[in-house]
């Protein structure tokens, strides 16, 4: 589902959602938190599945969208997402790093339609913070 407009994603520490710099918008790594609370814990193969990874995912990159398009003025001002880094917390062994980032690259798409689609890495780690188990960082191009 698409929200309609996108809404302040408040920064869980010292620094800022998302920052302009010449024409790119970079966000801050965010991960899946609804009015500024994770609502998705845990390791993924241990705690959750690949779907509900996958839909962490989602929630994670529609973060990071949302702060970029604040900071550039809306959803409007973004030409293109770039790149999208989408971190998992997993279990040693697990390999389906891609189809849950898939959920990400849905999200940017559901948002923004074709200039959603950016290139990507899937990382597996070993923690997030709070306990997330996705966190996405998104670069856009952006009008200023």
């Amino acid at each position: 589902m698409k929200p309609a407009e996108p809404a302040t994603v408040p920064p869980q520490g010292d620094y800022v959602p998302a920052i302009i710099h010449n024409g790119l918008a970079f966000s801050a790594g965010m991960t899946p938190r609804v009015g500024g609370r994770l609502a998705v814990r845990g390791v993924i193969g241990a705690d959750l599945g690949e779907e509900e990874a996958r839909r962490a995912a989602g929630m994670a990159a529609s973060n990071a969208l949302r702060a970029i398009a604040e900071a550039a003025g809306g959803l409007d001002a973004i030409e293109r997402c770039l790149r999208m880094t989408v971190y998992l917390a997993c279990v040693p062994g697990f390999t389906a790093h891609s189809r849950v980032a898939d959920g990400a690259s849905v999200a940017l798409r559901a948002w923004l339609g074709d200039r959603g689609q950016a290139v990507r890495s899937a990382i597996g780690v070993r923690s997030l913070p709070s306990g997330a188990p996705v966190e996405v960082e998104l670069t856009a191009a952006v009008r200023e």
